[in-house]
């Protein structure tokens, strides 16, 4: 099947998980969203372009914080605030991806950490509008179903943007980028251009999903906004299902959410070190993840269609003509 088939296949089971399913089945479905997106967020800047970072989940909280305050201190309904959230997350993207993509390599990813940790500090210390380790506390709304419909919808969105990039010349000119900066730049690849846009569109959906994720719980605090855990889970996330992939995220956030599932019943106490070393036993034996694994078996077919039509249109090309040999060449070939 088609990456869209199957995304808009789960699309449609997930919309009607809030009618056919229990509470406990809406909350785990929640999870696996909010997990998938911040995947396919992480998988643009890190799988395609090729700059692992820690800093995610900065957007995230940003986000989550924006909205939170927005409902609270304004009144704004919340369909209104996450557009503003997903605003906020890319005004502090614009001049973040200026500054920080001119770091390479473990530098970027430390630094994104770094700023990660600063904005808790604000959101901790300006505890006059944010109440600090207090967290902020929203009116639950009486009907929770738009808000998840709403992160189905993002999830879509992602999945298919992932899915369109991946089969255009702009996605082939992030993974020249990945693979040699310098070279694509030298070939004529506006690299500089087009990380910070990269990088400015992965912060969109983290931001709009903090926000749907603090209306959906009903509060929002340091811990939950800017969690370790999240930004590490989402990177295993996306390793294990197969960084610069269509379905690697997808895939990823599936197994991982099942893993942690089943495990957290029936070992409540060792799961984490569990689930950890099997993220751990699955990068040393399938080092390019669930996805790229099944398509060297043949479980799957072959990624990046534009690759075999560029191919195909590279052998249909008919062959350069023989460049006659005259004069002094002749003479030169007879001897």
């Amino acid at each position: 099947m088609k990456p869209v088939a199957i995304f808009l296949l789960l699309g449609a089971a997930a919309l009607a998980v809030p009618f056919l399913g229990s509470d406990y089945a809406v909350s785990f479905t929640i999870q696996l969203l909010v997990f998938a997106i911040l995947g396919y967020s992480w998988n643009l800047i890190g799988g395609y372009a090729g700059y692992t970072h820690f800093g995610q989940v900065c957007f995230f909280g940003l986000g989550g914080y924006t909205g939170a305050l927005l409902i609270q201190k304004v009144g704004m309904a919340w369909y209104f605030a996450v557009p503003l959230a997903a605003l906020a997350g890319i005004l502090l993207a614009i001049p973040l991806g200026a500054a920080m993509l001119r770091l390479k390599g473990p530098y970027f990813a430390i630094g994104m950490f770094g700023l990660t940790r600063v904005l808790e500090s604000f959101v901790l210390g300006f505890d006059s509008l944010t109440q600090g380790g207090t967290g902020l506390y929203l009116v639950p709304l009486d009907d929770l179903k738009p808000v998840y419909f709403t992160l189905v919808g993002v999830a879509l969105v992602v999945m298919l943007g992932t899915w369109r990039l991946d089969n255009s010349r702009l996605g082939l000119k992030l993974l020249a980028i990945r693979e040699d900066e310098q070279a694509a730049d030298a070939l004529g690849v506006r690299t500089t251009r087009l990380k910070i846009g990269t990088f400015i569109v992965s912060a969109i959906a983290p931001a709009a999903v903090g926000a749907l994720y603090a209306v959906y719980l009903g509060f929002i605090d340091p811990p939950t906004a800017f969690s370790p855990v999240m930004e590490l889970t989402t990177i295993a996330i996306v390793l294990l299902g197969g960084m610069g992939t269509v379905l690697g995220p997808l895939v990823g956030a599936i197994v991982l959410s099942v893993v942690n599932e089943l495990l957290w019943a029936r070992f409540p106490e060792y799961y984490l070190a569990i689930v950890g070393a099997l993220i751990l036993l699955a990068v040393l034996f399938m080092p390019r993840g669930i996805v790229n694994l099944a398509m060297k078996k043949g479980w799957l077919p072959p990624g990046r269609s534009l690759f075999r039509q560029l191919a195909r249109e590279d052998r249909a090309k008919p062959a350069p003509a023989p460049v006659p040999v005259v004069g002094d060449d002749a003479k030169r070939a007879e001897a």
